[in-house]
């Protein structure tokens, strides 16, 4: 992908009809009728000058070619900088999606790297629940593919530079979460098996790119696809890797679909979901579709109880909403069968005004951004699960686009059913409209350059890393 093109030579100008009529004048025989005619008749010469004129005029104005744009604004298509992608040695990325069998070691994860990181179509799966014209649009998409989404996209973005001198942010395209993720769940794996990439990259970063120590690493940046709690490994007997310990790991930002909320340079940005429209038109067919959906259904859940955890929260869910059949739908997800969404999720949240929002493993879920695709209003029921963790991306003002009920208080008896039947029927229509205004933030889009003329969740994501970059020159180091 080469940079993008620099500002266009201006094009000649061409002559206004009057400035040829003039020069046709200069060299025309018929100059002494003209003058003939200005001799003998002035009052009329007159009257058919300033008429002569005004037509030429507005033929001129009307019939010119269009201006290109000023300098300053071809300039500021970029108005937060250009990225410049390091070249990494493939160990660090595309070798690991070539074995991509042995990623995981329960199952390949091949098809969940296809599409540059979007899986297998899910147009055959979905073809009765959502338009015809869409069905192209979804994808059985893994919720762990962000770090194959962000290069394939900043490979293709607007504004990637290939001179490092013009940068102002620099992207690592370390898969960082692919390369751990074999050794999380293998038996007996050793801490330096789990911190051997990382200490790597960084190395490979720092000595061979005079960039990285010109700033010591605040201007670059990473996209993880795993929550920042598996790069936290404080002690050798513990869980994950040590990576963001790392020393020279301390200043790169890193986008994570769960951040630390107390670390500047963790980022939480939204999970993957299955919809990948390809353009801005296919977005607002989606959202008339989900904002003129009729909902036959008051709230629902869709997960699987958590049986190793003492008073599971996620049982009391299950359990208020078996009691309540006529209000509430649930779909278990015990085993895998919601892996990768499927079509009865999708038309659960499709059919209910609100869904429940638990935590998960962490505190946080893809679930949030399925049922949010979907039209459906969110409940939560800890602040840390989306309030404190999506801000780039979700509305300011938390009570505009869904409802808190604190989870002590449904331990003690608040009926979930009868929080929500108190929600005047106007409320939750306005909140349904600013969950589906945002729909385009917190998804990612097919199309490599993105969605002209929409912002998606990469385009937001990297233009507000790239302002931090500039808010913060002059080096944010700890």
């Amino acid at each position: 992908m080469l940079p993008p093109p620099e500002p266009p030579s201006p094009h000649f100008k061409p002559k206004t009809p009057v400035e040829t009529l003039l020069d046709h004048r200069k060299n025309s025989s018929s100059n002494n009728y003209f003058n003939s005619l200005k001799l003998h008749h002035r009052p009329i010469w007159f009257f058919l000058s300033v008429l002569l004129l005004q037509l030429l005029l507005f033929l001129s104005t009307t019939n010119t070619p269009a201006a290109h744009p000023p300098i300053t604004a071809i300039q500021n298509y970029c108005p937060y900088g250009k990225i410049y992608i390091y070249n990494l040695p493939p160990i660090f990325n595309t070798e690991i999606v070539k074995n991509c069998h042995t990623l995981n070691p329960w199952s390949s994860r091949c098809d969940a790297v296809l599409n540059s990181g979007l899986g297998k179509s899910a147009a055959a799966k979905i073809s009765k629940t959502v338009p015809k014209n869409l069905t192209g649009a979804w994808y059985s998409t893994d919720q762990f593919s962000l770090e194959l989404i962000f290069h394939n996209r900043m490979l293709n973005y607007n504004c990637r530079t290939l001179d490092p001198q013009s940068a102002t942010g620099f992207y690592i395209p370390f898969y960082t979460g692919l390369a751990i993720e074999k050794y999380l769940f293998t038996r007996g794996s050793t801490p330096e098996e789990r911190d051997r990439k990382c200490k790597m990259m960084l190395n490979w970063v720092s000595d061979n790119q005079p960039f990285f120590n010109k700033s010591n690493g605040w201007d670059h940046f990473i996209s993880v696809g795993r929550i920042s709690w598996d790069f936290r490994r404080s002690k050798d007997q513990d869980w994950g890797s040590s990576c963001i310990y790392l020393p020279k790991m301390r200043n790169i930002t890193r986008l994570l679909i769960e951040k630390n909320p107390w670390d500047y340079f963790d980022v939480g940005v939204p999970y993957p979901t299955g919809f990948h429209p390809t353009s801005a038109a296919d977005v607002v067919s989606w959202q008339n579709f989900v904002r003129t959906r009729v909902r036959s259904t008051l709230f629902c859940f869709v997960g699987a109880t958590r049986g190793f955890i003492k008073n599971d929260f996620r049982g009391i869910l299950l359990s208020q909403c078996f009691s309540e059949p006529g209000s509430c739908r649930v779909v278990d997800c015990g085993g895998s069968k919601c892996s990768n969404g499927s079509e009865p999720i999708l038309e659960t949240f499709l059919d209910s005004d609100f869904c429940l929002q638990p935590r998960g493993d962490s505190f946080t879920r893809r679930s949030i951004f399925d049922c949010m695709v979907a039209g459906s209003i969110p409940v939560f029921f800890w602040h840390r699960t989306a309030y404190l963790q999506y801000e780039w991306f979700l509305p300011g003002e938390p009570g505009s686009y869904s409802v808190f009920i604190d989870r002590n208080e449904v331990k003690n008896g608040t009926s979930i059913k009868s929080v929500l039947e108190k929600i005047d029927k106007e409320k939750v229509k306005e909140m349904r409209e600013k969950v589906i205004e945002y729909i385009p933030r917190i998804v990612y889009g097919k199309n490599d350059k993105g969605l002209e003329g929409m912002k998606d969740a990469f385009d937001v994501a990297v233009e507000g890393v790239l302002k931090r970059i500039k808010e913060q020159e002059g080096g944010y180091k700890w």
